[in-house]
């Protein structure tokens, strides 16, 4: 297939182009290089690699191109409650109003797969599962602009998938150390000690190669998946900040873990999700919390201190 995939030298589409490139698609890689990273350099060796650098708010040109593709998957964003909440104009441009534009003038054909955020869940409750099927109530920008285009699709959209993504972990060629997991991680690596706000509040989390493997397995069984919605996350890691700060002290066993109630997480994220639906479909994660921490463990004794962040 020849598919587009905007923001493709981000976090997580500097995997996924890799990915695909290597089963034999032809991939279009669209992205403004807003962080002025160079995360494909490996690619350009590969015929059926194109690189586009361009703004996704330039919709003429996005929508030339997206009409010569089989398959779209729009990652470009400002991803993460903190930067839309600096940004918050910039944050709807391209998180949502560029997207509705790229979806209106894709034909019927033309297939669509959607990241969203399981962040659209809320606040949630005390043991509250969360389903495909949970009322909606997400709290930060971000999620509202997500949860706000996941309906536009469904309702404007033949041949979509909606993936709701769980937090997400791991490393990536475009990295990013601000995501929960990541973040926790490399204090405890460089600082050895963590101070947690919010201790008890519950996430799901996903290794970013799993997020990839799992936009792939929809495409090689689409029919399954076909205008549907679906949690994407590891039905094993719904766990607490606290719960995940003792997973890696296991691993660093020198960790010191402080708690404080000094600030809140402007995502507000607290409840259990549930991934059976696509695990029915037969799709299984390859990465466990566990195997993620002693990845970036050993990614960090590589690196001197510094950030690589979303903000």
């Amino acid at each position: 297939m020849r598919i587009l995939i905007t923001g493709g030298a981000g976090y997580i589409g500097s995997v996924l182009c890799d990915k695909l490139l290597r089963i034999g698609h032809e991939v279009i890689c669209v992205d403004n290089l807003f962080f002025q990273q160079t995360p494909n350099a490996n690619l350009f060796h590969n015929t059926k690699f194109t690189f586009i650098r361009e703004d996704v708010q330039n919709t003429d040109v996005i929508n030339k191109i997206a009409l010569t593709c089989d398959v779209i998957i729009p990652l470009a964003a400002l991803v993460g409650a903190p930067i839309c909440s600096q940004n918050p104009i910039l944050a709807r441009e391209t998180n949502l109003i560029s997207i509705k534009k790229l979806i209106d003038n894709l034909s019927k054909d033309q297939l669509v797969i959607m990241p969203i955020t399981n962040s659209g869940y809320g606040v949630g409750s005390d043991n509250k599962i969360c389903t495909e099927d949970t009322p909606l109530n997400p709290i930060s920008i971000y999620g509202k602009d997500k949860v706000e285009l996941e309906k536009y699709i469904s309702d404007n959209k033949e041949n979509f998938v909606s993936f709701r993504l769980a937090t997400v972990f791991g490393c990536s060629p475009r990295m990013r150390t601000d995501l929960l997991v990541n973040d926790f991680v490399y204090r405890a690596k460089m600082d050895g000690f963590l101070v947690l706000f919010e201790h008890k509040f519950i996430r799901n989390y996903i290794h970013v190669h799993d997020v990839c493997n799992a936009f792939i397995y929809s495409l090689s069984h689409w029919d399954g998946f076909k205008n549907q919605i679906f949690n994407l996350g590891l039905s094993n890691a719904n766990i607490s900040k606290l719960e995940l700060a003792e997973r890696i002290k296991k691993q660093l066993p020198n960790l010191t873990i402080i708690k404080e109630e000094f600030t809140k997480d402007p995502d507000q994220r607290n409840y259990i999700v549930s991934n059976e639906k696509i695990e029915k479909l037969g799709f299984k994660n390859e990465f466990s919390i566990d195997k993620g921490i002693n990845e970036l463990i050993k990614f960090y004794s590589t690196l001197p201190r510094g950030r690589f962040s979303n903000v």
